[in-house]
């Protein structure tokens, strides 16, 4: 047989050399911009994926309040949470979460791409959003995200 190593490289948790990145959400579309950062959180856009270690980077997100939607969705997309009581089914629009709570639209867009269990529970930790254009992490020099392509 060559010399050639044909065996696949598994990344390991200490070897994940992670960045920063920026994301301007001004004229998005929340879905849009949902699936490309939830791929850059997980690390699919590196030739070091590998699914069951996180080898994703660091996202922040600004201006979270100016994102649109496609559509008539913000005013017949509807966001639901449960108490656990009887009637107790609270719905709010996507106009009202938007005016009420406009991280928790880009946070529950995100949340929703990934996969659900152990590992995505710590690959959401990676992602900051703010509703104005302001961020305190400059100390890490985030670089701007092209979510255009």
């Amino acid at each position: 047989m060559d010399t050639l190593s044909y065996k696949t490289k598994s990344a390991k948790k200490s070897e994940v050399d992670r960045k920063w990145y920026v994301v301007d959400a001004q004229t998005a579309v929340v879905g849009r911009l949902s699936t490309k950062i939830a791929m850059v959180l997980r690390g699919k856009h590196k030739p070091s994926f590998t699914p069951h270690v996180d080898t994703g980077d660091y996202v922040i997100v600004v201006n979270a309040d100016k994102v649109k939607f496609s559509g008539n969705k913000m005013a017949q997309k509807e966001y639901l949470r449960f108490s656990g009581y009887p009637s107790g089914l609270k719905r709010r629009t996507a106009q009202e979460m938007l005016e009420k709570k406009p991280i928790a639209i880009m946070e529950k867009a995100v949340r929703g791409m990934l996969p659900k269990n152990r590992l995505s529970r710590q690959v959401i930790k990676k992602l900051y959003v703010y509703a104005g254009p302001d961020h305190p992490h400059a100390a890490q020099q985030p670089e701007p995200l092209n979510i255009t392509e």
